[in-house]
């Protein structure tokens, strides 16, 4: 809505009774916020803040209005005008929703300010200046006259915060510990509302911990020191760059704590932070430069790190989440990567394991990306011999192991079902049938059949075999044309890493457990069963009955698993982090493997 059109709305509402009170009535407690930045447009301005802009139009005498509101709040005269400008009137509505605009984009804050950098930033900087003079920072570290530590005093000074310089020798060398407390607090909540944060700088890398208490700083900055150990830089010096770079941002970080503002985290803008997580602030000597990356912690002290995450409900959501776990400075995985492997006519990405090449194949690089880090996943939380099952979320995680654990058995009750390709009745089935025998030349055979009884809901297995070699691919589906082309797919993935990666030690192939992760509305109003998303989107109102008849085949329900007492320190941090992003471990049953072996 402009402005002209309020003022038009106003004019035509009803009348009558005392009126109340508006926004122009009440603008003496409010002022513009300092660092606002004003540019008058020929018919509206636009106004810019710390972090919020907004663009008011309307009619050539908008400009005048704003004129005349700027020089009411630089001079407190807002009672004078809402005195001159009558209740009802046009030019009411219009200095109302100018001012409703100002509030909305947080372009005001009260008087009278505090430190002049709070009127900027703080809804409330007199509360939030009262929070800042009640408390007193410690600075703990093994050497108070370091690089660090005098960078984190002179930063506090500035923000007219007390400090005190403890020396200790809990902490490693080139790591500081800041503790903000209450001056006055009680002796009986002493150190319960303490707000504390970790800075640590060792050779060219360093990094920032999230708010929280001190035990929650010091186990993150363990956790982000072992992290960062194989970024080093040998050679590098504390007192080069990141020294100030990073305590000055920590002190931001702890009084934006202490005030009750937000986390500079918050106001970086990066779309790759996950929301629910906290940021750790990372910094590199070359170049310099600092940046906030999402944090999995591997041990969680404080009761909002501990609260479960939300589950991964949707594809999208489980492709936001594989950035945090293959973070390349934070990250407990090697991130999957296409590099020059071909995308066609299968999509092929590899991620490094203990040394050993793993690549995977989908029908897009998206979801071999989702198959990788599940796989790589299981893999380095197998290290001690626990056969697992990692997933996007309960329902992927489950459809995979009911999945594995078919194709592993022995199924002794199997009916042959007769299948011919035909792109019509469906289209992905023939389409990837044709890319293995036609495109590629795989002189290769399928063979389907009903597994079970026939009760409950069908399971259909396809199986390609190629005459010279064997198995190629085999897929256990709702349907006999899904199990025909995940099976085919399979296959073409098989038959391009032997020319693309023949020396990978791990493959990994698509099943339909994606489709879990799959939305019908996701799709386009254009898109049939031969766009991959339709295709899954489908898959996905069958699955639910596909797991029971597979549970029931199998006779056997996928649990829930965490690292035993005792378990590698790595394989609990990886647990840990996969949980923290709403992926899902299970345990695997365990079963021989056939004789034709598992995908």
């Amino acid at each position: 809505m402009t402005v002209d059109q309020a003022a038009q709305s106003a004019t035509t509402s009803p009348e009558g009774g005392q009126a109340e009170p508006d926004a122009l009535d009440s603008l003496m407690r409010w002022t513009l916020r300092p660092g606002v930045s004003v540019t008058v447009l020929h018919n509206g301005v636009h106004l810019r803040g710390w972090i919020t802009s907004v663009t008011l139009e309307g009619g050539a005498g908008l400009p005048v209005l704003w004129n005349r509101l700027a020089e009411t709040l630089a001079t407190d005269g807002s009672a004078e005008l809402a005195r001159t400008v009558p209740a009802g009137s046009p030019l009411r509505a219009a200095l109302v929703t100018v001012i409703d605009q100002l509030h909305a984009h947080d372009l005001l804050v009260e008087r009278p300010g505090g430190e002049k950098w709070l009127d900027a930033v703080a809804d409330r900087p007199t509360v939030a200046a009262a929070a800042l003079s009640r408390s007193r920072v410690r600075v703990l570290g093994a050497r108070p006259d370091g690089p660090l530590s005098r960078a984190a005093v002179r930063a506090l000074d500035r923000a007219g915060v007390r400090t005190e310089t403890v020396e200790t020798a809990d902490l490693p060398d080139g790591q500081i510990l800041l503790v903000a407390s209450e001056v006055d607090v009680s002796p009986a909540l002493a150190g319960e509302q303490d707000s504390a944060v970790v800075v640590g700088l060792r050779s060219g890398v360093g990094f920032v911990t999230p708010v929280g208490s001190a035990r929650q700083a010091r186990a993150d900055a363990d956790g982000l020191a072992e992290r960062l150990r194989r970024r080093e830089v040998h050679g590098a010096a504390e007192h080069s760059g990141p020294a100030a770079l990073l305590a000055s941002s920590a002190v931001q970080r702890l009084v934006c704590a202490v005030a009750g503002l937000r986390d500079p985290s918050a106001e970086a803008g990066d779309a790759r932070l996950l929301p629910g997580l906290p940021a750790a602030l990372v910094a590199e000597r070359e170049p310099l430069r600092g940046e906030y990356r999402s944090w999995a912690g591997s041990v969680l002290v404080d009761a909002d790190r501990v609260r479960p995450r939300p589950a991964v409900r949707t594809l999208a959501e489980a492709l936001a989440r594989i950035p945090v776990l293959t973070d390349r400075m934070a990250g407990v995985l090697d991130e999957p990567d296409p590099g020059p492997l071909p995308q066609l006519p299968a999509a092929l990405v590899r991620c490094s394991v203990a040394d050993e090449v793993l690549l995977s194949g989908a029908a897009r690089a998206d979801l071999a990306r989702l198959e990788a880090v599940c796989r790589a996943a299981e893999l380095r939380l197998g290290t001690e011999g626990w056969d697992l099952v990692v997933g996007a979320g309960a329902d992927h995680a489950r459809g995979r192991a009911l999945r594995r654990a078919l194709t592993r058995q022995h199924t002794a009750t199997a009916t042959h079902v007769p299948w011919s390709p035909d792109p019509e009745h469906h289209p992905q089935a023939h389409h990837w049938w044709s890319v293995l025998v036609r495109r590629l030349g795989v002189d290769a055979e399928v063979a389907v059949s009903r597994l079970g009884t026939g009760g409950g809901g069908a399971v259909f297995r396809a199986r390609f075999r190629e005459r010279a070699s064997g198995l190629l691919g085999t897929a256990v589906e709702a349907t006999a044309d899904d199990a025909v082309a995940f099976a085919a797919l399979s296959a073409v993935v098989r038959v391009q890493s032997a020319t693309a990666a023949p020396h990978a030690r791990h493959l990994v192939t698509p099943t339909g457990a994606s489709a879990t992760l799959a939305r019908p509305e996701a799709t386009a109003p254009w898109e049939d069963t031969g766009w991959t998303t339709a295709w899954l989107a489908e898959a996905a109102g069958r699955e639910p009955e596909l797991q029971e008849a597979l549970a029931a085949l199998t006779g056997w329900t996928p649990q829930p698993w965490e690292p035993p007492a005792g378990a590698h320190a790595d394989v609990r941090v990886l647990w840990s982090a996969l949980r923290q992003c709403g992926f899902s471990v299970l345990s695997a049953r365990h079963e021989a493997l056939s004789a034709e072996g598992s995908p």
